[in-house]
């Protein structure tokens, strides 16, 4: 009898270990190999996979500062002097839209009360009535010296760059100082490869402002059709290479040529491309698009 017993008790206890039912008994008694088993995330479910720069010879570069990221996690795969302070010249003119999209709807009106023509103008004319969004396009497609001043004078050119220097520092651009709207030289005004990519991210969260970055051409008037400016993207990448997606240039004497970019890669991923003090930033940064191309790839982060 007992013999009996413990050879039953023997085959309903490996029964219920390695019987891969499904009922409620058999979830609480059964072997669950599922505990053993290795546990891996789906890739599906993965985030942020991690960008890795080949170890392969740079290409040939003239900025003295560069720093190039992968947008959505902000990881940099390559810099050069990305700290050190540089001129903006019109870089600054992200800093510029930035604070004008907080002050401003862009289908107000505003009337141009003075103008400037120091370096890049669209061609404001005193007393022309014009929106905020035409300004911005002078601003940021044209890079308008002009439109910058007439956007900072709407609220009071001095507490205009208040702001700009406040924005600064709410993006953390801790090693940046504005003294202008336009970006032209000015004693203690500075920034930093690291910081316009900064500047470049905001901007770019923005979708109206991220779409007159990528305008090429635009033939704008003023609200009485009196006056019609043709404004011309400076970025003369922008159509060219395939990719590219706006964003800002910037020159002066001091800053030498400078350049933001947004670079849109074929297989989706994305980057921010940042040349300053260059002897020619279009092919820096057109070399900089090849080397992202061929050296960039991605590896998914180990699960945790």
């Amino acid at each position: 009898m007992k013999k009996r017993f413990y050879i039953l008790f023997t085959f309903f206890t490996l029964l219920l270990l390695f019987y891969p039912g499904d009922s409620e008994l058999f979830q609480i008694f059964a072997f669950n190999r599922k505990l053993f088993e290795r546990k891996e995330t789906p890739r599906a479910l993965l985030r942020n996979p991690v960008p890795i720069a080949q170890p392969s010879p740079t290409p040939f570069l003239t900025a003295e500062g560069i720093y190039i990221l992968d947008l959505p996690s902000f990881t940099p795969v390559f810099a050069k002097n990305e700290k050190a302070r540089f001129y903006p010249a019109s870089t600054t003119k992200v800093i510029t839209a930035l604070v004008a999209y907080d002050l401003y709807k862009p289908e107000e009106v505003i009337t141009v009360e003075r103008v400037t023509e120091d370096g890049q103008v669209m061609g404001l004319v005193p007393g022309e009535r014009i929106t905020i969004e035409k300004l911005l396009y002078g601003l940021l497609v044209h890079s308008g010296n002009d439109a910058a001043l007439v956007l900072a004078d709407h609220y009071g050119e001095e507490k205009f760059v208040s702001l700009m220097n406040k924005k600064a520092k709410d993006l953390h651009m801790n090693n940046s100082r504005f003294k202008n709207p336009a970006g032209l030289d000015a004693f203690n005004q500075y920034t930093t490869p690291y910081d316009l990519a900064l500047a470049a991210r905001e901007l770019l969260k923005n979708r109206y402002l991220g779409k007159i970055v990528s305008t090429k051409e635009i033939i704008i008037s003023d609200e009485d059709f009196k006056y019609f400016h043709t404004l011309t993207n400076v970025n003369k990448l922008l159509g060219e290479i395939q990719g590219i997606g706006g964003l800002k240039t910037g020159y002066t004497e001091e800053a030498g040529e400078n350049l933001v970019s947004l670079y849109k890669r074929a297989d989706g991923h994305e980057f921010v491309v940042v040349v300053l003090k260059s002897l020619d930033r279009f092919q820096d940064t057109e070399n900089i698009v090849d080397w992202i191309d061929k050296n960039v790839r991605y590896e998914e982060p180990l699960s945790q």
